[in-house]
């Protein structure tokens, strides 16, 4: 345990790039959070908008803007923020997305119920005003990773105490789920709290959004970053194309 970990904070990881349109609404979903205890890391990845002065025009001393000296891409600007958090719990949500007021406390109390090292819950989908809830296992394995993207990154929760550091490979895309995968890789499982506690928001420009490009980047996944056989990765990429086939189906 590194003694420098605040118990109980949750340091909240949010990078931002050209997010002036909606970073105000993710931050306000932290701000009405019932569980008060938190501080929340902004990392501006050298936007083009306004939303660097958006952020600096912010009051909360729970809030911490940091900026990157050159655009760097989302796994440098969460790796800068993680490494400046401070609290015990490390959570997600992009500039775009929001959590439920009851996310954190709900979610904090099912993990020291289960003495979990990492969480997940269920959330929804937003695309062009439709909204699909995503349903999740109530606990999930490495292997069973493997098969799927359904660990919403805005969703996870993870307990430093227990795992340690955390620190997300320099991907451009799919480096949450090469992080969750690095975690239960080491013998943890996944618990997740069946309750929709977070919106995901589907653009245009979401990374997210760009099939093709994540399609190969799962397959880079599971090849050269987790090293499998390429039959054994041939047979997980159908399995998560599959099940993100079904996941996208409004």
């Amino acid at each position: 345990m590194n003694s420098n970990w605040q118990p109980d904070l949750v340091s909240i990881i949010m990078p931002c790039y050209n997010a002036n349109d909606t970073i105000l609404a993710s931050i306000e979903s932290v701000l009405y959070q019932t569980y008060s205890n938190w501080e929340l890391l902004i990392v501006d990845d050298c936007s083009t908008d306004a939303s660097l002065a958006t952020l600096k025009e912010l009051q909360d001393p729970r809030i911490h803007v940091l900026g990157l000296a050159e655009n760097s891409g989302v796994a440098v600007a969460r790796n800068r923020a993680i490494q400046m958090a401070a609290g015990q719990y490390v959570a997600f949500l992009d500039s775009d997305d929001s959590w439920e007021p009851g996310k954190l406390s709900k979610q904090l109390a099912f993990m020291r119920q289960n003495k979990a090292a990492i969480s997940y819950t269920e959330y929804y989908i937003v695309q062009r005003q439709r909204k699909k809830l995503v349903k999740v296992p109530a606990t999930l394995t490495y292997k069973q990773l493997l098969k799927n993207t359904i660990m919403g990154c805005l969703t996870v929760i993870i307990d430093r105490h227990i795992v340690g550091q955390v620190k997300m490979p320099q991907m451009r895309t799919r480096q949450d789920t090469a992080t969750w995968l690095s975690i239960l890789k080491q013998g943890y499982t996944a618990h997740g709290l069946q309750e929709p506690l977070a919106q995901y928001v589907i653009t245009n420009d979401s990374l997210s959004g760009k099939k093709t490009q994540m399609l190969r980047q799962n397959w880079h996944l599971y090849r050269d970053v987790e090293g499998l056989a390429f039959l054994p990765a041939a047979y997980v990429f159908v399995c998560y194309a599959t099940n993100a086939v079904k996941k996208r189906i409004f």
